[in-house]
């Protein structure tokens, strides 16, 4: 592999970077609200699973009130 010289990278950064796609400041908190809000859901179905299998593991080894 070839070395490149330090200026032709940094000019090669440059050009890949402006290729990118830079979301919108819309697009960036619609998808944070999102996220948030599957975070929201899947700790409220992990707690439900964990309770349901605390009273089932208890109901079998008998220690239920």
């Amino acid at each position: 592999m070839a070395k490149t010289n330090p200026v032709e990278f940094v000019r090669q950064v440059r050009s890949e970077v402006s290729k990118v796609t830079w979301p919108t400041r819309r697009e960036t908190i619609i998808t944070t609200v999102m996220v948030f809000i599957m975070v929201f859901l899947a700790a409220i179905f992990f707690l439900a699973v964990d309770q349901v299998l605390s009273w089932g593991v208890s109901l079998v080894l008998g220690l239920a009130n």
